[in-house]
């Protein structure tokens, strides 16, 4: 690809680095900030090095903040007996997308993979039992933690483990629902969906 100026080179070469966009989509939005006025680009600029050197992750949750704690972690609407673990931020943007989870998170930062090098320790999983045992001590004790991970070997591996780790407190442990998504039809199922939509029957209303 030819470039009329160095300056856009450098431009594009930059954006493309980002995940999902090449060379060509890289010259649209190079091309685009270049027709905009200067205070547009310098109010990026700005905001990404925000983005980049005062983004912290949350002293309990591990969420990513721009604070010592998070806005969940701190809001008085929260139910703070209600924990829902997670692998990371994205699971975070998603559930709370729907609306319908009115507890608090914790981000494990990963799941555990002997493949990839991942173990227990290199998960955020001792903050989380620390967590866990001083809510027992506190007026609002945590009494149920749902574990949201992958439906994979690597997520069911994890939650194994964490259900171990955390039985010494003695309270309700779930998992999300999983089954055939709205819309899809039967056949389409892979055998282990259908089979676990099977056993996760509720009662028809």
């Amino acid at each position: 690809m030819n470039f009329p100026s160095r300056l856009i080179e450098d431009a594009v070469s930059e954006i493309s680095k980002l995940p999902g966009i090449g060379k060509k989509t890289a010259l649209r939005l190079a091309l685009h900030l270049l027709k905009k006025d200067v205070n547009t680009t310098q109010t990026l600029t700005e905001a990404l090095t925000a983005l980049r050197t005062q983004t912290t992750y949350c002293l309990k949750c591990h969420n990513i903040s721009d604070a010592t704690l998070c806005r969940i972690c701190t809001s008085v609407n929260r139910n703070q007996t209600l924990i829902c673990l997670v692998q990371d931020t994205r699971d975070v943007l998603a559930i709370e997308n729907t609306g319908q989870f009115t507890g608090l998170y914790h981000v494990l930062g990963g799941i555990i993979s002997p493949l990839m090098g991942i173990g227990p320790n290199n998960l955020n999983i001792d903050s989380l039992v620390k967590r866990i045992a001083e809510s027992q001590e506190s007026d609002t004790p945590v009494q149920e933690v749902i574990m949201a991970l992958s439906p994979t070997m690597e997520g069911d591996t994890t939650a194994f483990y964490l259900q171990k780790k955390l039985a010494q407190f003695g309270i309700k442990m779930s998992t999300i629902a999983r089954g055939i998504p709205i819309g899809n039809e039967l056949e389409y199922a892979d055998e282990i969906t259908l089979g676990r939509s099977i056993l996760s029957r509720t009662d028809y209303k």
